[in-house]
């Protein structure tokens, strides 16, 4: 099928946000590995996969448009030195997507690609109802609890012994 070309260039944008971060969550999974906070590590793991099935997503449907999809063009991804960082730099990847779905749904709309709009609108609730939500519950916990405290609750026993 052939597919509307502006369509395909904005989805290979998403692709390209995507992409950036799964490499994000992929590096600062790692560092909370070795900072032994190893549920962070877990969840941000399970970001990463998650990312890459959003991309996936948007290879396939680039693809069925007749597009091919671009994974040279990329941003570099934001590595924070420390853990309140790593979380508000994965939160403003975050929200700079769901600004792009939402621009790209409208989009979607005016050039009556419907099914392209439902691909877009199915990685918008994943987005936004999971990972910012999550993101923004960690750092309100650690205004809430302490920094201090909210790290002891992201280690588990493997640290003590």
């Amino acid at each position: 099928m052939k597919g509307d070309p502006a369509i395909i260039a904005e989805l290979n944008a998403l692709l390209s946000y995507e992409m950036v971060a799964a490499d994000q969550y992929f590096v600062h999974a790692h560092m909370y590995e070795d900072m032994g906070f190893h549920r962070l590590f877990e969840r941000i793991k399970h970001e990463q996969e998650e990312e890459l099935e959003h991309a996936q997503k948007l290879i396939r449907r680039i693809l069925f448009l007749g597009g091919t999809p671009d994974l040279g063009t990329r941003q570099t991804p934001t590595i924070a030195a420390d853990i309140p960082g790593m979380l508000k730099a994965d939160l403003a990847l975050e929200m700079q997507v769901v600004a792009d779905l939402k621009r790209v749904i409208k989009l979607a709309e005016d050039k009556r690609d419907y099914m392209t709009r439902e691909v877009l609108i199915e990685l918008l609730d994943d987005t936004e109802e999971d990972h910012v939500y999550w993101l923004e519950q960690q750092l309100r916990l650690i205004d809430a609890i302490g920094l201090e405290n909210y790290l002891q609750s992201q280690m588990d026993g493997s640290a003590a012994s």
